[in-house]
């Protein structure tokens, strides 16, 4: 199962473009609310999650993904239980996925050192100790970050990819007619 996280102010087309990527693939993904069952986008769009946090539980996890957005990044950041499932997919070696201003709460807690990675520009000082990739997604062991909502769709086909192959990614990207 893989596993969005949505906290008021999220950046929308982070969130749900690769939701709807690795649901083409036919990935099992649930959203889960951490803010409520009703999520605010940084837009004034409103999500409803699949689940709100409260009835997340650290299991079955294939991946998880942080979407970035302000203050959506800093409302996950300050929040235990995705701090808690971020710890625990570190330990299982599990897929951590984080794109915008997400990918801070990784170089917080030290996890992109020594790694490639990228973040939305202005957010390179917050990835602690990580090799800085010019790429807009770049995969790094059992990370990927991505630099912003105009890549989301990349970054979603680079789950799909980590998750099944190369093929099924490529096969969705000719589906939605994505360069």
């Amino acid at each position: 199962m893989v596993y969005l996280f949505l906290a008021d102010g999220f950046e929308i087309i982070e969130a749900l473009s690769p939701v709807d990527m690795l649901r083409r693939a036919k990935l099992d993904v649930k959203t889960v609310g951490v803010t409520g069952k009703t999520v605010c986008s940084s837009c004034g769009v409103e999500v409803t999650a699949d689940i709100t946090i409260d009835e997340f539980e650290y299991s079955n996890v294939d991946a998880i993904i942080l979407p970035g957005g302000m203050p959506g990044t800093l409302n996950l950041e300050n929040n235990e239980t995705v701090q808690s499932a971020i710890d625990k997919s570190v330990v299982n070696n599990t897929l951590i996925c984080a794109i915008c201003a997400a990918p801070s709460i990784l170089g917080h807690k030290g996890l992109l050192k020594g790694r490639e990675a990228t973040a939305f520009p202005g957010f390179e000082n917050t990835l602690e100790g990580a090799v800085l990739s010019e790429e807009y997604v770049i995969k790094d062991g059992n990370y990927i970050t991505a630099r912003g909502a105009g890549v989301s769709v990349d970054f979603g086909l680079e789950i799909v990819k980590a998750l099944t192959d190369k093929e099924t990614a490529e096969n969705i990207r000719k589906t939605i007619q994505c360069r």
